[in-house]
This record gives structure tokens, sequence and C-alpha cells, in this order.
């Protein structure tokens, strides 16, 4: 077991051995959310805590940086090239483009890696649905479960048993996590092999067969002008070429701190977003260890190239 990573509370600028690699955290003292006057330093902490988690769900995996430098409350802006100068021990993911070229993505393959990436402003992590040596085959796909204007999170959790039923008729595993925003993430562990193209159109064809067999209570409308109120959005989108979600463990900038946290099904009616902080998550993990293992086993995947 490699030992704790404790991240100074009484300086503002450090640089740390993590596994004999030295990183350099900057702005510790920092809030970042000013409501619990959380720091940048207890991000890193709540970050370096979960991370025997939250690693095996992200390394290899081209991350898009989304950057928060004054905090949760402050504006953000994406990046997806590994700024430069930095440490030669980040590795690095290079995906075509187009007309852009090919982008250098930082990928986290271990906790030195991970509080680089997060000492640069970023409170939640955003990694590529595919790993690195095929970055056009995932190897899940997933839905996000976002409530429209007038939708309860109750209705959330309506669609969320919905989703989970019609997955269970289709003999596909799924997994449950709350957003850490608004709403709920179910993923599906699948062999290798589709095109990402063709899992977005599964995707999708699935999400506009509930809508049509749930009006009342769902929508597959991505134009958000267009959705009927008070409906839940089957967002199948999120699976198209390039797009991610926040990652399993991720904190959210919100005032609460939530944290995108996996909840096992027979949780989802009881629970609320707000039930799970970067304060409480680390010791629901040293309890429960990682609800969402089935996500990386090999095992239980499910072989979507029947429906492609």
């Amino acid at each position: 077991m490699p030992r704790s990573v404790i991240i100074p509370r009484d300086q503002d600028n450090v640089h740390l051995i993590v596994d004999d690699k030295e990183v350099r955290l900057t702005n510790l003292r920092k809030i970042f959310w000013p409501e619990l006057r959380l720091t940048k330093g207890d991000l890193l902490q709540y970050y370096a805590d979960v991370a025997g988690v939250l690693l095996p769900h992200i390394t290899n995996r081209a991350m898009v940086m989304k950057r928060y430098p004054h905090g949760a409350a402050g504006d953000f802006f994406f990046m997806k090239r590994a700024p430069t100068p930095r440490p030669d021990w980040i590795e690095i993911c290079q995906i075509d483009h187009g007309s852009k070229g090919i982008i250098d993505f930082p990928m986290i393959q271990d906790r030195a890696a991970l509080m680089w990436v997060i000492n640069l402003g970023c409170i939640d992590l955003n990694q590529w649905y595919a790993t690195c040596d095929d970055v056009d085959r995932p190897d899940y796909l997933h839905f996000d479960l976002d409530p429209g204007v007038g939708a309860t999170f109750e209705r959330v959790v309506e669609t969320a048993h919905v989703v989970h039923e019609a997955l269970e008729t289709l003999k596909m595993p799924s997994l449950v996590k709350t957003t850490g925003s608004k709403g709920l993430h179910v993923y599906v562990p699948i062999v290798r092999g589709p095109h990402q193209k063709q899992v977005w159109t599964f995707a999708k064809a699935l999400a506009h067969e509930l809508a049509v067999r749930n009006p009342q209570l769902i929508t597959a409308e991505y134009r958000r002008e267009k959705r009927p109120r008070g409906r839940v959005l089957v967002d199948y989108n999120q699976n198209r070429w390039g797009s991610t979600l926040a990652s399993i463990y991720s904190p959210r900038p919100r005032p609460e701190a939530t944290v995108s946290t996996p909840v096992t099904w027979k949780e989802v009616d009881r629970i609320h977003i707000e039930d799970f902080t970067i304060r409480n998550v680390p010791a629901r993990v040293a309890k429960l260890g990682d609800l969402w293992k089935p996500l990386l086993q090999a095992r239980g995947r499910y072989d979507l190239s029947q429906y492609v």
C-alpha cells in the first residue's frame, strides 16, 4: 500500500514527493468553496484520499481539463492540450481533431499526475470514453439523466428505474451514480469493439424509445427550448465523439461541494444529491469500497455488436 498523501494546510506553495515524484502545489489556502470555507488544499486532500478507487477508472484515458482558477464560484474554462512546461512524467494521449490538428491530452496515470492536474484548478475530472490505445472504441455507454425545468429529483429517480428496467430487459448490466449536480448517470460496461458512432446510435435509439413509451416523464429532445416542461432528459448525446461526463468520485462546483458518487440501485430511492460531499465520501469509500468495480472488470460486459 502506498503511504498516504498529506496536503499541508499551513502553507500556500509546497513541493511534495508523491510516489517518488516531485509535485509543485500552489495556492493551497485559496478558498474554493466560500460558503464552506473549503480550500484548494482541501480539494487536493480529498482527491488524495480517494485516489485508490478513482485512478482505475481514469488511467489510460485522455483528460479534458475544466479549470476553475478562482474556485467553484468563479469562472471556468476548458483546456484540452496539456500545458507546457510540465513534468516529464505526465503521460500524453494524442488524438487527431481534424482541422484542429493532433491534440496532446494529459493522462492521469498515478497519484502524482492526479495532484498535478487538480493543482491546475480542475474541480471535476472529465475523462475520454475510450482508452488511449483505441480512442474511437468505447468500453462503456452512458446516459445522463438531466431534470428539465419543473422536473424534481424524484422524477429523475423514476426515470432511472425506467432506464434500469429497459436495460435489464435487454440483459444489459448497469451501474448508477449521482452526477453531483442535478441528476444521475447510468453506465453500461460493454465489450470494446463497436465504433463510437455505433455506440451513440444505439444509445439514441433506446433513449427515443423510452421517451415514446413514457411521454409524461421522459424526453430525448436535445434542444433545450423544445423540451416539454417537467420532463427528464435521457441524454444519449454525451456518447458523441469527444464528449465527456464528470467522472466517478468527482467533486462538482456547487455550493455544497457535492461529489459524483456511485450508489446501488437499492439506494436510489432514498438518496439526495447533497448526501455526498468531499467531507463524507472518503469515509463512505473506506466502508463500502468501489461500488463501480464491475465497470472495470473484463467479465460481465455486454456485447453491443449484435445491435450495430
